[in-house]
């Protein structure tokens, strides 16, 4: 093998690995106070929740079921099974988009025990 070639082979073999490695899933961890509903942004920062009007607090965060942060504005009016957390005054302030196998696990059984 050529000496220019061996860096490259490396790289691809790298580039092949991380790519394997972000297709696993991720069993994600959810806080003891997680709640479960069905989301819609409305008029942001105004939400539905379950048919519920609530807000999402500043610095709110929205994890999609890739584990990937999308803004509110991203999500369009479309209607998500989600867990979610509030903040002390009642705001949410983080949700989970929950894939279809999360969906399938009872709340109870993916709350993490200890609180955050």
């Amino acid at each position: 093998m050529s000496a220019t070639m061996r860096p490259l082979r490396l790289l691809m073999i790298f580039l092949l690995a991380t790519l394997a490695f972000s297709a696993m899933a991720v069993e994600r961890d959810f806080p003891a106070t997680t709640l479960r509903g069905k989301l819609t942004i409305t008029d942001y920062p105004n939400v539905s929740m379950s048919g519920n009007v609530l807000r999402l607090s500043p610095g709110s965060r929205i994890w999609n079921t890739q584990q990937l942060t999308q803004i509110p504005s991203s999500l369009g009016s479309n209607t998500y099974l989600v867990n979610y957390t509030l903040n002390t005054q009642g705001d949410i302030d983080r949700v989970w988009i929950l894939t279809s196998d999360e969906a399938g696990v009872k709340i109870e059984a993916q709350r993490n025990s200890l609180k955050r």
